[in-house]
């Protein structure tokens, strides 16, 4: 401890003579603190102009030579802020900064270490040779040569060389090269006739070998990249990155696909004090499958405009378009986990706030379809609405007097996609309306609510007013006539009124209580919870069929939407009538300890005073009419259940029912059972079920607002079986369609060095008649890069629980090795 607190004090100790004859030291005596005292160890020897302190440090100290020569022996060292030098025995020149040391060299200089034989070194001039080292770089890189030369603060140049990322004993890769040069400011590593060796087999050669010996960007090629799908065959590429600049980079990305051709992808990152963004593309001039040119672009932008009138704006701009639907599912490998996607967003938004309570925007929004048109599930009714524009202003006040006020006021124009061939393509292509399927119009909108919380240790309680106001212009199409002379209007109620308004009021009250008591479950302490909750909703009813839906749906029933205000979400086009009251009740078990929660039980029903009668519906007046009927005699929705139980701290099950107390029939259900025993290691089993929709009476049509039938079980999992090992996987299968909608199956390894590879195979469907399959081989060697494709996004979005098995990689200072 004594030797520590010398060191720590004299590395700031102010110098007052160029030269100290007398050694000194700090010690500790009594209870005086610090005192000067004599000690054989340790010796300021020089400061130079650039006050850079010079210490010794041995067990014998020998001065000759008219006092310029120093030998050191015994644990001997030569110490500056920026190096230290170690030997059994140190030779020191205090005029010409050189050192020399024999026996066990150790140089110790930004974190890294040689070792050698012998080693020559000047503390001024920062040059040396040394025989036969063996080194330690600050990026975790090592090697051996047979001799070593310090160029200059810089460079370092070595004869014989071998390097690696690898610091264990068993290096899986390394490179050996007669003669390797390493630049500490440009983080490059040349090696000349530089051959690459993994397990001990040379794989590669080359006359010039970069390599980077920091965790830093630098120009140069990447390691290539290489996938394998079924709808474009083995591909192959080879990315060069460009660091332009600290914040400025570029990566250019030549492919080639065997079922299709070469192809050009690249890539430009910006980042300035006040914006941001990113900008990709590919362009392939021929797919030799398709004949025809295909691409792909996407670009975000992010960028602060600064304060104008006491508001701050802001601008965000995202654009991704491809030249065709199918270009995400033919190039999987490009865009992992786009092959699903149906639109692709395009929009441009100024955002503002900052002033008092106030915020709001203005933005344009349009999209690209990805939809399979060749599929009758796809039809252009499906498609979305654009909004061009739309301009929302928003403000909030909360415990104003204890009141919270907020207020939202939007204008939308909606646009829906025009097009003959999509039109056609969902359509009988005998009814020609210009390639119209839904009517186009201008939304106005606002929603002011006024509520008075009062809440209290225990219970609480908060009645909310608001009011709603909306009005319509709407592009109605003109009347057509079918073949058979009956007229046809565009209109879902059969009418054209081109502006209509709607202005309702909202009152809800909600209010819930929690009663605690001390229990046992599993033969623990535990403490549980009772928590009743009652939510009254009333809305007055309004005939609405006449209004246009943009962007509404029914929303699925759960207990996130029990308890809220209307049935329907998205926008506002449907505002459900309502003078109803919602139950709810949730029991916790909490671990007394932890306060963890072992089990919770949930139940909800809605109860209808006055029966619903605003529908969704759809364009066809008859499916609602209909819909309304079926609904007439329900007073009460479907029962609400769920329960979660953690069985132990690493195994958990989840049980959710919604079940139809008119029917007597399940509506949908949910069940899993998640088990994680340790770390890289987890099992998840879910299945879930949602009952057929009902047909329209004396047809095979469904109602509208209703969702598809589905049921499917899914299985996956991450398990090692070695201690390098680890297998992966997930299936997912339709029971609904009696076949597999998604397999993974996969293997990875990590050697807890510097290894980390994976290969992994995916195979899923795009539609009900096609699927892609997929191959992942990726290689990770610290220090030296990454081979092939990158299957990690696929692995964490489909394994629940899934952990990258490479070893973290930790930041090293520079004081790291410090001895």
């Amino acid at each position: 401890m004594r030797k520590k607190l010398t060191l720590s004090f004299l590395l700031f100790l102010p110098v007052v003579s160029s030269y100290a004859e007398q050694v000194t030291t700090f010690g500790i005596a009594n209870n005086n603190g610090l005192r000067l005292q004599e000690s054989p160890r340790l010796q300021l020897i020089k400061q130079d102009k650039n006050n850079q302190t010079t210490f010794t440090d041995s067990a014998t100290f020998k001065v000759t030579n008219n006092n310029n020569d120093i030998i050191l022996t015994g644990d001997a060292q030569v110490r500056r802020p920026d190096a230290i030098l170690k030997g059994d025995r140190i030779t020191y020149n205090r005029l010409t900064g050189e050192v020399v040391s024999e026996g066990n060299a150790r140089l110790i200089r930004d974190g890294s270490r040689v070792v050698g034989e012998g080693l020559k070194y000047n503390v001024d001039k920062k040059t040396g040779e040394i025989n036969s080292p063996v080194y330690r770089i600050l990026s975790g890189g090592v090697g051996e040569a047979r001799f070593a030369e310090i160029v200059d603060e810089n460079h370092l140049r070595m004869d014989d060389a071998l390097y690696s990322g690898c610091s264990c004993d068993n290096k899986l890769w390394y490179i050996k090269s007669p003669e390797v040069n390493i630049y500490d400011d440009e983080n490059e590593g040349i090696a000349k006739d530089g051959t690459l060796y993994i397990k001990g087999v040379p794989v590669f050669w080359s006359p010039h070998l970069e390599f980077t010996i920091k965790k830093e960007r630098k120009t140069g090629w990447l390691f290539p990249t290489f996938s394998m799908t079924s709808r474009s065959g083995f591909g192959w590429n080879l990315p060069f990155f460009w660091n332009i600049a600290p914040n400025y980079d570029a990566t250019f990305t030549p492919s080639y696909y065997s079922k299709r051709g070469f192809m050009l992808g690249g890539e430009f990152r910006y980042l300035r004090p006040s914006l941001s963004g990113q900008l990709s593309g590919t362009y392939m001039p021929s797919d030799s499958k398709l004949h025809r040119n295909r691409w792909s672009i996407n670009w975000t932008h992010r960028q602060k405009l600064g304060e104008f009138a006491g508001l701050n704006f802001g601008l965000t701009a995202n654009y991704s378009g491809v030249s065709d639907s199918d270009y995400y599912r033919d190039f999987s490998a490009v865009a992992i986990n786009r092959a699903q996607e149906t639109f692709l967003d395009k929009n441009i938004t100024l955002s503002f706030g900052g002033y008092n309570y106030w915020s709001g925007y203005l933005s344009v929004q349009k999209y690209q379809s990805l939809h399979d048109l060749t599929n009758p599930d796809n039809p252009i009714y499906y498609y979305q609405y654009e909004r061009v524009p739309e301009l929302s202003l928003k403000g909030e006040r909360y415990d104003w007097g204890g009141f919270d006020v907020t207020t939202q006021a939007t204008v939308t124009r909606f646009v829906h996609p025009t097009h003959e061939k999509y039109y056609r393509a969902s359509w009988n292509p005998n009814y020609d309306f210009g390639g119209h399927y839904k009517a186009d119009g201008v939304r106005y909108s606002s929603y002011t609510q006024v509520t008075y919380p009062i809440i209290r240790p225990g219970w609480y309680i908060k009645p909310k007013i608001g009011l709603h106001a909306s009005h319509y212009t709407t592009d109605w199409y003109t009347q057509y006539t079918y073949p058979n002379g009956t007229p046809f209007i565009r209109s879902q109620a059969g009418t054209q009124y081109k502006n209509q308004s709607r202005v309702l009021p909202i009152m809800s009250l909600d209010a819930g209580m929690t009663f605690e008591r001390k229990t046992a479950l599993f033969g623990k302490s535990r403490t549980q919870t009772l928590e009743p909750r009652i939510y009254y909703l009333y809305i007055p009813y309004r005939y609405q069929s006449d209004i246009p839906i943009y962007d509404t749906s029914v929303s699925n029933f759960n207990f996130g939407t029990a308890f809220s205000e209307n049935r329907y979400v998205g926008g506002w086009d449907r505002i459900n009538d309502a003078n109803q009251v919602t139950l709810g009740l949730t029991s916790r078990w909490l671990d007394e300890d932890t306060g963890k929660e072992r089990m919770a039980i949930q139940v909800a029903q809605k109860f209808y005073f006055t029966k619903p009668r605003v529908f969704l519906g759809g364009y066809d007046y008859i499916d609602t009419q209909r819909v309304r009927e079926r609904y007439a005699e329900k007073s009460r929705s479907e029962f609400l259940a769920n329960m979660s139980v953690a069985l132990t701290d690493t195994l958990n099950t989840e049980v959710g029912a919604q079940l139809d107390t008119y029917d007597n029939r399940l509506a949908q259900t949910y069940a899993s059972l998640r088990w994680f025993p340790k770390n890289f290691t987890s099992l998840s089993l879910t299945y879930r079920y949602q009952r057929e929709p009902y047909l329209i009476e004396g047809t095979d049509q469904q109602y509208s607002y209703q969702l598809n039938g589905k049921e499917n079980i899914s299985i996956a999992g991450q398990w090692p079986i070695t201690d390098k090992y680890y297998l992966v996987g997930r299936h997912d299968y339709s029971l609904y369609e009696k076949r597999s909608t998604q397999s993974i199956i996969g293997l990875e390894y990590n050697d807890k060095c510097c290894t980390t590879a994976r290969v992994v195979f995916q195979r899923y469907a795009v539609s009900k008649t096609k699927s892609n399959s997929a191959v992942f081989l990726q290689v990770e060697l610290n220090g030296l890069g990454g081979i092939g494709s990158d299957p990690l996004s696929v692995l964490r979005n489909s394994i629940p629980g899934y952990q990258n098995v490479k070893t973290p990689e930790t930041v090293k200072s520079p004081f790291e090795r410090y001895e």
